[in-house]
């Protein structure tokens, strides 16, 4: 691998270790804009899923075999990389999920089977992804509690006066996602979790579009959850991350029942496993985590700084070129953004324009992007989203700038 320079010779280097962005798509060069919804896997990633199945592949932590502890090292070493990239006290308040959706409905359904009854109360905030709704609804169908909802304002951003508006002696969680996945807002947690302790509320957060873009430190932020997802940061789909503090887990009931969450079970009782197997019921995807922890190893050598520094300079270069296109729209302008925008232009349907800019090699997210109710605060249907990884270019930047306007033309 190479050490992270902004040179365009080095960047390039960097871009033949992700083997998908040398192709063509309708005859034209692709150019991935698509980021927030998945990132593409580098080199050493897909040679170590692999990797894995071609010499370690065996069931963890119930074998006594050497390919068994081996695939067990090779999955709890992992667990301990994770820990280390968010600073988490403890591997046991790392938790292997299938992804951010999963660690949030988890969350959801133990903490709300715990702690919650009727009239309790759940704060997030109109920016949600659905991902950090819907979990919520369900818990409100089955235990009578609220959802109360943050309001964003016309820049998309939220007012820390809002939120301690909202909280009362019911409310028991606040979810809310770090970065917002349409607006590119990225919201301050810090004040948000402040707030929320001074009440003895504990809080969630949603960092499946943060943790692949700055430093993160749990300890620090001093947040009581923490979700995301592998394949939004170079790793492979089907596996994630919740973290949560030790004493908030132990405190919690499983999610899940079956095999390797247990210690003792009898057909009149079952005793769980310690942290953090206690959530991590049936075969764990030690494959995917293994890839998980080269991924992360990945961007730990180019440096999240310098990925953080890169990506914002992305950011403000797209901005500005994009605002010179006639009839644009941007929605979302908040003060601090992270790798995303999403925009309108003119009268165009988001779709339209999204087919014609696929046919000329583009590759961008068109629609709600998971977030209706969103869409329905800013009185849309959708947007076109693009979103920026560390392999992206600014000729790339130009290429779509030129494609935008070729494209409003024939749609106008």
């Amino acid at each position: 691998m190479h050490k992270w320079s902004f040179n365009n010779l080095k960047i390039e280097q960097i871009r033949r270790d992700f083997p998908i962005l040398n192709q063509e798509v309708y005859g034209k060069s692709l150019v991935y804009f698509d980021n927030a919804a998945t990132t593409q896997k580098p080199s050493p990633v897909i040679r170590k899923i692999e990797e894995v199945y071609s010499t370690i592949n065996a069931n963890i932590h119930r074998g006594v075999h050497r390919l068994s502890q081996l695939a067990t090292q090779s999955h709890e070493n992992a667990r301990r990389i994770v820990q280390r990239y968010i600073n988490a006290a403890s591997p046991s308040e790392i938790v292997f999920t299938r992804g951010t959706t999963e660690a949030i409905n988890l969350v959801a359904s133990s903490f709300c089977r715990s702690r919650c009854h009727a009239g309790d109360e759940i704060i997030i905030t109109a920016m949600e992804h659905h991902a950090n709704i819907v979990p919520w609804q369900i818990q409100r169908d089955i235990y009578g509690i609220g959802i109360k909802v943050i309001p964003i304002t016309e820049t998309g951003e939220i007012c820390l006066t809002d939120v301690e508006e909202l909280i009362s002696s019911k409310t028991k969680l606040i979810s809310v996602a770090q970065v917002s996945n349409v607006l590119g807002t990225v919201n301050h947690i810090e004040d948000i979790i402040k707030l929320a302790h001074n009440y003895n509320v504990p809080v969630l957060i949603d960092a499946a579009q943060s943790v692949q873009h700055k430093v993160i430190d749990v300890q620090t932020l001093d947040c009581d959850f923490l979700v995301f997802s592998s394949h939004k940061m170079y790793g492979p789909t089907g596996i994630g991350v919740l973290y949560g503090k030790e004493t908030m887990l132990d405190s919690l009931p499983p999610y899940q029942g079956g095999g390797e969450m247990i210690a003792h079970v009898s057909f009149d009782r079952t005793t769980f496993n310690e942290l953090p197997f206690k959530f991590e019921a049936g075969t764990p995807d030690y494959v995917g985590s293994t890839a998980l922890g080269e991924a992360i190893r990945y961007i730990e050598n180019i440096g999240l700084e310098n990925i953080q520094k890169y990506e914002e300079h992305l950011l403000q270069y797209a901005t500005e070129k994009i605002l010179q296109i006639d009839g644009m729209n941007i929605i979302g302008r908040a003060q601090h953004k992270s790798s995303v925008i999403s925009f309108l232009v003119g009268s165009i349907h988001p779709y339209d324009m999204g087919m014609l800019l696929d046919r000329l090699g583009f590759a961008l997210r068109t629609g709600h992007h998971c977030a209706q109710p969103l869409m329905e605060a800013l009185g849309i249907e959708g947007t076109l989203r693009v979103s920026f990884a560390f392999y992206n270019t600014e000729d790339e930047i130009d290429r779509l700038v030129e494609a935008i306007i070729k494209v409003a033309k024939i749609l106008t």
